[in-house]
């Protein structure tokens, strides 16, 4: 039976846990195993310069903050070596880098098991297509440019009848003059 002093060490680690779920936007669980301590070391450099949180928890602890911040649906995934990224700052980025490491890495035994995007658990399939999505400056370009879109052909349109107007102005003015 662990000590009082433990438990309550546990307790603390799991409500930290909660409260950063609750404000993250997406978390991915990962199975770390193969996967060498130079390549850890990097991996988790990634992580931190793009805003991401990355730990190593009991699988028991992860459960209990997992369900204690209402997200439902990955226990089946809680098995093995687990470790968890997670970010309040954006959706893509974890994805991503676990994306491009398993892609540089084929033959690793580390992968993707599972995750969520706003409290919501996906499986692998869903974390690989956020990681699919461009970046959010290619987003917001593709946005505007779909606007702009019938902005400019509104545009073309009035400017061409703009000028068929002015060549008929001008065929009564000269008509009017002859």
């Amino acid at each position: 039976m662990p000590s009082e002093k433990i438990l309550e060490q546990k307790k603390q680690q799991v409500e930290q846990l909660v409260e950063a779920f609750k404000g993250a936007n997406v978390g991915v669980l990962v199975d770390y195993t193969g996967i060498s301590v130079d390549k850890d070391t990097k991996l988790r450099k990634q992580l931190r310069e793009a805003g991401c949180e990355y730990k190593v928890v009991k699988n028991t602890m992860l459960s209990r903050a997992l369900q204690d911040a209402g997200i439902d649906g990955l226990d089946e995934h809680l098995n093995g070596a687990t470790a968890i990224a997670y970010s309040d700052k954006g959706y893509t980025d974890a994805p991503k880098i676990f994306s491009d490491y398993v892609k540089a890495n084929p033959t690793a035994a580390f992968k993707v098991k599972a995750g969520f995007i706003d409290g919501a658990a996906v499986d692998a399939a869903g974390i690989e297509a956020l990681a699919a999505l461009p970046p959010k400056e290619v987003l917001l370009a593709q946005v505007l440019g779909g606007l702009n879109g019938p902005i400019q052909g509104m545009a073309n349109v009035c400017s061409g009848a703009l000028r068929s107007l002015v060549i008929a102005l001008n065929a009564i003015a000269e008509k009017q003059s002859a």
